[in-house]
């Protein structure tokens, strides 16, 4: 007969080899200044949100850096060898971890040559030197979060890379090394979280920032136009609405296919200079482009016609909207299919050419292209805000004489305006 296998018996953990806020047996044990020991992943996702020591809730300083506890870990090592027969996992050593100051080392090598690199009549081997710099940083920020948060914290560290980011995103030329070294910098300074007033102080005393991040919009990959554009997003909205006025140089060609960008456009374009100047880029034909991708999200969508009522709001809008052969129909094409907040940007900017810029050929394109129609459902329909309903009767009233006349639109409008 076979004999039938013999019960595991359950072993009883040492208490004390229990991170308190896992419940499982630490690996990495660490000291909080509390004297409460952790296991570091487990109190590391914890210092993200809460800077306090979960057990005592004392304060926990933002800059602290728990000290790994040896002993308990050959300890709980120990024990885990002896009951490996019952079925416990052995702890293995962990990895040495970067400490604040081989961080601040590596900070002040990218910094040395970064500035060698600057000074240097042939650049080539200092490239070489910084590229190498970048890419060990780069590991050490994508092992951890905790690692980011060191990076961030070392002082200068954010300034030194959006310095370098900037002065290789805006050289003359960015072939080989040079846009390798951009596309570092970006990585490393995109992944970090920096507070808003050190962003907002990084671009007061890096002028060239902004610059540098709408060059690599155009310029670079696609995965460093998607860090360049969230980057930007952050940039531009810590900075003070006096500094966004100065970007009308810049506005202009942001034209990349990324909703950080739409988020941007729609920020700048608040202002008169800056609508002019994304208009005289070409940015019209680009987001009236944009309307007729379907398979676009609803967010893209709505900041796509967030962004044409910015810039129908001046005359150079509405003639580049009006220009397109199929702008006003993209338009009341996705007033329906989106949602209520595109519904009421598209009526705002129908509302907009109706008013400002409706010549005959314009009037009677809004009637063909089944606009006239849109607005009138819009304006019956209580499904939208009563704003939006409003200004699509305003918009209806405009040219109500001249749409009448048309057979087909003649049931809407009776609809809405019964003689």
């Amino acid at each position: 007969m076979e004999e039938e296998p013999q019960p595991q018996v359950e072993v009883e953990v040492p208490c004390y080899f229990l991170c308190p806020i896992s419940l499982s047996i630490m690996r990495d044990p660490v000291t909080l200044p509390t004297g409460i020991t952790y296991d570091r992943d487990g109190i590391e996702c914890w210092l993200l949100t809460a800077a306090t020591c979960p057990l005592t809730k004392q304060p926990v300083p933002a800059d602290c850096d728990p000290t790994p506890n040896h002993t308990l870990r050959r300890l709980i090592q120990s024990w885990c060898a002896l009951h490996a027969a019952d079925g416990v996992d052995r702890v293995h050593t962990p990895k040495p971890r970067a400490d604040r100051a081989a961080v601040a080392a590596l900070i002040s090598r990218v910094h040395a040559a970064a500035t060698a690199t600057a000074g240097s009549s042939t650049p080539q081997p200092q490239h070489q030197q910084l590229l190498a710099a970048l890419r060990e940083l780069r590991d050490v920020a994508a092992e951890s979060d905790r690692n980011r948060k060191l990076v961030a914290a070392v002082p200068g560290a954010v300034d030194v890379l959006a310095a370098v980011f900037a002065a290789s995103a805006n050289a003359k030329s960015l072939e080989g090394t040079a846009s390798a070294v951009r596309d570092e910098a970006l990585e490393v300074i995109s992944s970090l979280q920096v507070p808003e007033q050190c962003l907002r102080r990084v671009a007061e005393t890096n002028e060239a920032l902004v610059s540098a991040l709408v060059s690599a919009l155009q310029r670079s990959s696609s995965a460093s136009r998607a860090r360049a554009a969230l980057l930007l997003e952050r940039v531009t909205a810590a900075m003070p609405p006096s500094r966004l006025v100065s970007l009308a140089e810049q506005v202009g060609r942001l034209q990349a296919r990324d909703k950080a960008a739409l988020h941007v456009l729609v920020r700048t374009a608040a202002w008169g200079r800056n609508r002019v100047k994304a208009v005289d880029a070409g940015a019209v034909p680009v987001l009236v482009d944009m309307l007729f991708d379907d398979g676009a999200e609803r967010r893209a969508c709505e900041l796509v016609l967030a962004a044409l009522d910015r810039l129908c709001g001046c005359a150079e809008g509405r003639a580049g909207l009006v220009a397109h052969a199929a702008g006003v129909a993209a338009v009341g094409r996705k007033a329906l299919r989106v949602s209520e907040v595109a519904t009421d940007k598209a009526v705002r900017v129908l509302r907009s050419v109706a008013r400002h810029a409706a010549t005959a050929a314009v009037v009677q394109e809004m009637a063909q292209a089944g606009v006239v129609a849109t607005l009138c459902l819009v304006a019956q329909s209580e499904q939208y805000a009563e704003r939006t309903r409003e200004r699509a009767r305003e918009t209806l009233r405009l040219h109500a004489r001249a749409w009448r006349t048309s057979p087909c639109l003649h049931r809407h409008l009776q609809a809405v305006y019964p003689c």
